[in-house]
């Protein structure tokens, strides 16, 4: 049983159909066929010729979920884009007249670590870098780093911050230089070219399938107007009020995936109402 069409070719590992046919196992059951443009249906067609009965569309729509990063990066050119923010009971992410103010718990802090190791990347902008210095690492949570992608178009980001202590492989996006060096890599956007297709270009270059942004409320904004994104992932602490300060984005169009508490705190997912992966 599998989720996703086995391989016919070499990529990062042997062809699957391979393997399955020389350990003579006689039925596959496939969840959804894989888009790629070197499978797309010549690994189903590979088994059948070698005699193994094959069945497929079984829990489609579940497996196409299960595997949304992929086939999103593979039918949209683009990587899977995920928002995220915590705000107060009322609507705020930055409170005004107070330093940094921390509004998830320590526990949901852990989920969102979590949730940084499940995807391929983690992306904020230059506003976020100076005012917070985020250290955008897994630490909470056993797993990978990911790879972390900051946008800093005039080199304003001192070299004392966080980002640039070589912890995990870092993309600066600019306007002034490409360079790579250990560990950090700057990645300038061409003349002209909007946000938009400078992020895309940047990650589908770098095969990055997924991505967490967790910027401030300009940069989440600037993807909600745009329509870039795929899933919504909104931590509410109900026990705080804000009162003044910088308002959370505001949600159109959207559908509601699913709910919980961690304590005091209220996880809401919502996924984009063009977004056929889940």
């Amino acid at each position: 049983y599998v989720s996703l069409e086995p391989c016919c070719h070499f990529g990062k590992t042997p062809p699957c159909t391979d393997v399955i046919i020389s350990k003579n196992i006689s039925h596959v059951i496939v969840g959804c066929r894989d888009s790629y443009e070197k499978v797309n249906g010549t690994g189903i067609e590979k088994l059948k010729e070698a005699g193994i009965k094959v069945e497929t569309g079984i829990l489609e729509k579940e497996c196409r979920s299960v595997n949304r990063r992929f086939f999103c990066f593979q039918e949209k050119k683009r990587p899977y884009i995920i928002l995220k923010w915590a705000q107060t009971a009322d609507g705020f992410i930055d409170i005004s007249g107070r330093n940094r103010t921390k509004i998830s718990n320590e526990f949901t802090d852990r989920l969102v670590h979590k949730w940084r190791a499940e995807e391929a990347a983690i992306f904020v902008g230059t506003n976020t870098l100076i005012k917070d210095d985020p250290a955008l690492t897994v630490r909470l949570w056993a797993g990978k780093n990911p790879v972390r992608i900051a946008i800093d178009n005039q080199g304003k980001v001192p070299e004392s911050s966080k980002i640039f202590d070589k912890e995990a492989l870092t993309i600066i996006m600019n306007k002034l230089k490409n360079e790579k060096n250990e560990n950090l890599i700057f990645y300038a956007r061409n003349e002209n070219e909007s946000f938009a297709d400078a992020f895309v270009r940047c990650l589908n270059e770098f095969k990055l399938q997924s991505v967490l942004i967790e910027g401030g409320a300009k940069m989440l904004n600037t993807f909600l107007d745009l329509g870039l994104w795929d899933e919504v992932r909104v931590i509410t602490n109900t026990e705080m009020i804000g009162g003044v300060g910088t308002k959370a984005p505001l949600l159109k169009n959207v559908i509601s995936i699913r709910e919980e508490m961690i304590l005091g705190d209220r996880i809401a997912i919502y996924k984009n109402n063009k977004n056929e992966f889940v």
